[in-house]
């Protein structure tokens, strides 16, 4: 496949090979979320966010899987560093209780491991003063072990914080900070003392109006401050463990928050020494065209949370907010994913050294100001930061039906929230399959219409 002429080629989707593949999955597989009769051929041709399914349909994939394949598809800035890696056995070690190394100085590994990955991670986190890491396996074990060096770390305080609309994981742990569909959480145990504060949107919410109730009734006293408040409110400021969020909610419909609930959470964790944990799963990693969505914000974090495009899980902090006891944390690939990290570690580098996160700020607001421009009766918001882009519609039902008039021509995009489509191209998307990518999304507004 050359990517500079590929194009969408569909014939039919889903086709007979992939219906077979999907009906021979399902025969074993726990019912889950999956969204599309879609299956890749991993033999066949794909490069970039180009792929080819069972039946050689050609397709352009704006979601790099969940933003967990931040260069899409065979991309050469990863592949050519992998084929020259010698593939050992085992791949993966009990990462806590054994290191790893290529025989070489450390840091100046060829091919770098869990030591080279976390090493990057507190250069790139060095604005917040962190500088230390625990690696383990996915988004929610990265937010289950933010959680336990919160509890751990505030002496006994029993409160975590969360907002309207978020979305943390699947663990149980995680899923008692969810709070966007009731599906994920209901019937399942939870932790407890876990208070809800409204997400207060960019859209809804600006300079003196607030419709969300962050700021009630106009006011410039905010409901977290007043939950706070050591005379007048119900919660103690030092029985609160940490708050968590989004920077830019994800499963809650890609909403960007307003400056002055930011600022606001900013100068309340500072006053009252909480603990702020940022949750970058979705948001980091270069996809809103900073290394992380805080850094678009005036907040501190102190913990950070890490996966998808990093490839494994990671918790990122200071010295001091980890706890110092020996088996406090552990996991036993935790630190021993070796094939993850080293594509962790050079997505890292290729983010930095080709320039991906200014790609990704050109190339998402040509993408928005395409949909903008076309003046689409349905959509009522085009919005997202960098490569993290969603298009609301006038109703669920219609998003529904561009999501699959889309698939129809060979464009794969996703759901989230009530009526929004996101966009998640990979960061090194060219000028050119922007143009193709959203020409095929507004003609599937236009045939649903």
């Amino acid at each position: 496949m050359d990517r500079d002429t590929a194009t969408p080629q569909v014939d039919s989707l889903p086709g007979d090979n992939a219906r077979e593949w999907v009906e021979y999955h399902r025969s074993n597989a726990a019912p889950s979320t999956y969204v599309y009769d879609f299956v890749w051929d991993i033999s066949s041709d794909a490069e970039g966010p180009f792929c080819t399914d069972v039946d050689g349909n050609v397709l352009l994939d704006f979601t790099s899987h969940v933003a967990a394949a931040p260069l899409g598809y065979n991309n050469p800035k990863i592949m050519d560093r992998l084929r020259e890696f010698d593939l050992v056995d085992p791949l993966k070690i009990a990462g806590q209780d054994f290191y790893v190394s290529n025989g070489e100085r450390p840091g100046e590994e060829e091919f770098p491991g869990p030591a080279g990955l976390m090493d990057r991670l507190t250069d790139i986190t060095s604005q917040y003063d962190m500088d230390t890491v625990f690696l383990s396996n996915s988004g929610a074990e990265a937010v289950e072990n933010a959680i336990k060096i919160s509890y751990d770390e505030s002496d006994g305080a029993k409160y975590g914080f969360a907002f309207e609309g978020a979305f943390h994981g699947r663990t149980l742990g995680a899923l008692s900070l969810n709070r966007s569909k009731s599906v994920y959480r209901r019937k399942f145990p939870e932790i407890s003392g876990i208070v809800d504060l409204p997400y207060c949107d960019k859209r809804t919410c600006s300079g003196d109006s607030c419709s969300c109730g962050f700021f009630p009734d106009g006011s410039d006293v905010s409901a977290l401050r007043k939950k706070l408040d050591p005379d007048k409110g119900h919660i103690h400021p030092d029985d609160v463990a940490y708050i968590i969020l989004e920077p830019i909610q994800g499963e809650g419909g890609y909403r960007i928050p307003s400056d002055a609930f930011m600022d606001e959470l900013a100068a309340v964790t500072d006053e009252y020494d909480i603990t702020l944990i940022s949750d970058e799963i979705q948001a980091g990693v270069g996809r809103t065209g900073e290394m992380w969505g805080s850094d678009h914000f005036s907040i501190e974090p102190d913990v950070i949370t890490s996966a998808k495009a990093l490839r494994v899980g990671a918790t990122i902090s200071r010295s001091d907010v980890f706890p110092e006891e020996k088996s406090r944390l552990s996991s036993t690939w935790g630190a021993g994913d070796i094939i993850a990290s080293l594509q962790g570690a050079l997505t890292l580098d290729a983010i930095h050294d080709y320039d991906l996160m200014d790609n990704a700020v050109e190339r998402g607001q040509q993408f928005k100001q395409f949909v903008r421009d076309a003046d689409l009766g349905p959509v009522t918001d085009v919005r997202g930061k960098g490569l993290m882009l969603g298009v609301e519609f006038d109703s669920k039902e219609r998003r529904n039906d561009v999501q699959e008039a889309c698939l129809q021509k060979g464009l794969l995009t996703l759901a989230c929230g009530y009526d929004v489509i996101r966009i998640l191209p990979p960061l090194d998307v060219t000028e050119r399959e922007i143009e193709i990518g959203a020409s095929l999304f507004c003609d599937a507004v236009e045939d649903v219409s």
